[in-house]
């Protein structure tokens, strides 16, 4: 039965593994979402994100993310690097990975800028084999001796994506390709390729304060991300966020509204909560998934925080700062002199 127990455990990582961790605040990880958004801002830029999934189970789903990113006014040039660790199951399966992103600004007319952009990294995956145990009498000071466990080792891959952005001031349309070259993740001595992500996102800025010079601009903007990875996964998240700086409240859905199930049910996942504060060079948001697909009385939704801190570059010279001078930056909070 053991047995039994611990190759359920197994298959349900391994099927996992077939998809990426999400976050359903995508637009707090920009890095995350599509390497064109770095260096999108006129200023450095640290974010982290962390996401708890289902924690009513056993062993919740934990992720992190944390990223670095800068624009090079010289070089027109976004900079970045991109941590992230994912663990998931009572095998204490994890996967992390560290990329560095590039992106390059191109002014198509005086309002709008497309952002090609890159992004190379390295990952290792596998599992905790002190955590298992075959129940056959192989043990020894707690640890199996089982040799069916020697087969199980860490699989460490390179990683390659790219993506692009089109934006103004408050339109932006963008796609990402992540994990092009498909690396391998099979921790048996196998082939199991993570197949290619691919996503589609786009957002607005739509300004409910008129052209009315005020103290606390009220704003929305709703948002789409669309998810494709494999033959079998596709997901649709949309929403609208609120504004009155400094507080920004969302609510979102995420499902497949257009698509029934084998039972002539909508394939719906969760429904989701949003709540923002914007500061000077600090944004905290906090966000709740309300479970409504067939796990909601057991999965116990998830928990989502994200901080992105903000802080100015070197300012650069005159000559160079007139030369180059800043593109727009599509934002979801506004801040004095952000738009230059």
């Amino acid at each position: 039965m053991k047995k039994i127990i611990i190759l359920a455990i197994l298959f349900t990582s391994f099927n996992a593994l077939a998809q990426d961790p999400q976050f359903s605040q995508y637009y707090q990880a920009p890095l995350y979402l599509n390497p064109g958004f770095t260096g999108i801002t006129p200023q450095q830029r640290l974010v982290v994100n962390h996401r708890i999934q289902w924690p009513s189970l056993p062993q919740a789903f934990s992720t992190y993310a944390a990223s670095y990113d800068i624009f090079v006014n010289e070089l027109r040039s976004g900079f970045g690097v991109l941590f992230t660790t994912d663990k998931m199951g009572s095998a204490g399966w994890r996967t992390t990975t560290a990329s560095l992103l590039y992106s390059y600004k191109v002014k198509l007319t005086s309002k709008l800028v497309f952002s090609p952009g890159l992004s190379f990294g390295y990952g290792s995956n596998g599992l905790d084999r002190t955590k298992l145990s075959m129940g056959d009498g192989l043990e020894y000071n707690g640890t199996s001796l089982d040799p069916a466990l020697s087969k199980l080792s860490n699989q460490n891959y390179l990683d390659f994506g790219s993506g692009f952005l089109l934006y103004t001031k408050t339109l932006w349309l963008g796609a990402s390709f992540m994990h092009m070259n498909q690396p391998n993740l099979s921790v048996l001595g196998e082939v199991s390729r993570l197949p290619m992500k691919t996503s589609i996102h786009g957002g607005i800025r739509i300004n409910l304060s008129g052209y009315r010079a005020t103290n606390r601009p009220s704003y929305l903007t709703p948002s789409f991300i669309y998810r494709m990875q494999g033959p079998t996964f596709s997901q649709l998240d949309l929403g609208v966020n609120y504004h009155v700086d400094p507080i920004s409240i969302g609510f979102w859905y995420r499902g497949k509204p257009f698509k029934r199930s084998v039972v002539n049910s909508i394939e719906q996942d969760a429904f989701i909560v949003f709540l923002g504060l914007y500061f000077k060079n600090l944004s905290v948001g906090y966000s709740y998934d309300f479970t409504i697909s067939k796990l909601q009385t057991a999965a116990g939704g998830a928990h989502e925080i994200s901080l992105i801190y903000e802080f100015s570059a070197k300012n650069p010279d005159k000559k160079s700062k007139k030369k180059y001078k800043l593109i727009p930056c599509p934002t979801f909070n506004s801040k004095e002199g952000f738009w230059n």
